[in-house]
C-alpha cells in the first residue's frame, strides 16, 4: 500500500493518512486480521511525525477499524457478519469463510466438516499405543497411564508390527511419544490410503521437575538407583543425571525383572527413583537385603510419564471432552 501525503494541502496530514488507511481497510487492501505497518515504518514511508501517526491509529481504533494486540502491533479488526452468534459459531463461520475464499464450494466444506466429525468419532473406538521393539516397555507405560485417563480400548504394539496390524485392526488412532514419531509415521505411511486413513497422535512427556530438583539437592557421593520397565527411560535418565551432576553421584540402573541388580541397588543406595513400574519388585528386593543395608534408603516414585496437558489434548482430539 502506497501512501501519498501532500504537506502543503489545506487538508490536515493526519486526515489524509486517516482517509487513506480507512479506505485501504474498507476496500480490503488490508484484509481482516492483517497487521498494519508499525508507527516507525509508516513514519519512514510518509515522512510524518510519529506522534501524528499514533494519533491516526488512535482514531482508527475509535472508529472500530483496528485493534492493538498485546504489544505486537495494530491489526485490522474482524467483525462478525451475523450478530448474536456465540463464540463457537463465530469460529466455525470464520473457518468456513476462509475455506470459501480458497475456492472450495459450500458443499465441499460441508462434506469435509461432516467427514471430520465422523472420523473423530471412529478414532475413539480403539487406540494403538506403540514404541520401538528395542524399548517395548515404554509403550506399556504409556498405555497404563492412558487407560487410567481415557474410557477407550487400547492395544499395545511395536512400530515394526504396525503395517500388519493396521490392515486388520479397527483402531484408527496410533499413539506414541515424540521420540518415536518419525519412525511411526513412516510405518503408517507404508499402509494407509485415502480410503483407510490413520491418525497419529504424539504425546509430550512429563517434565520431571520435582525429580530433577531432588537430584540437584543431593550431597556429593550420593548413590542413586534408577528402576523402570523401559530401557530407553533408564538410558535417558542416566544421561540427564550425569549432565546435572557429572561424577558427583554414583548411579546404577535396573529393570524390575533384573533381581540381581535390584538387590545390589537396595543393598547400598541412598535414593531409589522408580519410574512408572517396578515398585513391588523393589519392595521385595528391600525385604531380601534389609539385613545387609549400610544406610537409610529413600524411595521416590514418578507419578507420571505423560504430560497431563498432553492427555487433555488427546481427550479433545478423540471427542471425549
Amino acid at each position: 500500500m502506497q501512501f501519498c501525503i501532500q504537506p502543503d494541502s489545506e487538508i490536515p496530514v493526519s486526515t489524509q493518512l486517516f482517509d487513506q488507511l480507512s479506505f485501504a481497510i474498507t476496500s480490503r487492501r488490508y484484509a481482516a486480521g492483517a497487521q498494519l505497518p508499525s508507527i516507525r515504518q509508516l513514519a519512514q514511508r510518509t515522512g510524518l511525525h510519529r506522534n501524528t501517526i499514533s494519533k491516526v491509529y488512535q482514531q482508527l481504533k475509535q472508529a472500530g477499524l483496528v485493534e492493538s494486540r498485546g504489544g505486537s502491533g495494530v491489526y485490522v479488526k474482524s467483525l462478525p457478519s451475523t450478530i448474536g452468534q456465540n463464540p463457537l459459531q463465530q469460529s466455525v463461520q470464520g473457518m468456513i469463510e476462509q475455506l470459501l475464499s480458497q475456492g472450495f464450494s459450500l458443499a465441499q466444506v460441508k462434506e469435509a466438516f461432516v467427514q471430520e466429525i465422523d472420523w473423530r468419532s471412529q478414532c475413539a473406538a480403539e487406540l494403538l499405543v506403540v514404541s520401538g521393539q528395542e524399548d517395548a516397555g515404554v509403550a506399556q507405560i504409556m498405555a497404563r497411564e492412558l487407560q487410567q485417563a481415557l474410557p477407550v480400548q487400547m492395544q499395545i504394539a511395536t512400530i515394526e508390527e504396525l503395517p500388519q496390524l493396521l490392515q486388520f485392526s479397527r483402531a484408527r488412532t496410533v499413539v506414541t511419544n515424540r521420540y518415536f514419531g518419525e519412525q511411526t509415521q513412516r510405518a503408517i505411511s507404508a499402509v494407509v490410503s485415502a480410503h483407510n486413513p490413520v491418525r497419529l497422535f504424539l504425546l509430550d512427556i512429563y517434565d520431571y521437575q520435582a525429580e530433577i530438583n531432588r537430584i540437584q539437592q543431593l550431597p556429593f557421593g550420593t548413590y542413586i538407583g534408577l528402576v523402570s520397565p523401559s530401557t530407553g527411560i533408564l538410558r535417558v535418565a542416566e544421561n540427564i543425571v550425569h549432565s546435572l551432576r557429572g561424577e558427583d553421584l554414583v548411579v546404577m540402573s535396573a529393570l524390575p525383572q533384573d533381581t540381581y541388580r535390584l538387590q545390589a541397588i537396595t543393598r547400598s543406595a541412598h535414593l531409589i527413583i522408580i519410574g512408572h513400574g517396578g515398585l513391588e519388585e523393589v519392595k521385595r528386593a528391600i525385604a531380601v537385603t534389609k539385613h545387609q543395608r549400610l544406610r537409610p534408603l529413600e524411595i521416590l516414585t514418578c507419578k507420571n510419564y505423560i504430560s497431563p496437558a498432553s492427555i487433555k489434548r488427546l481427550r479433545v482430539e478423540l471427542g471425549l471432552d
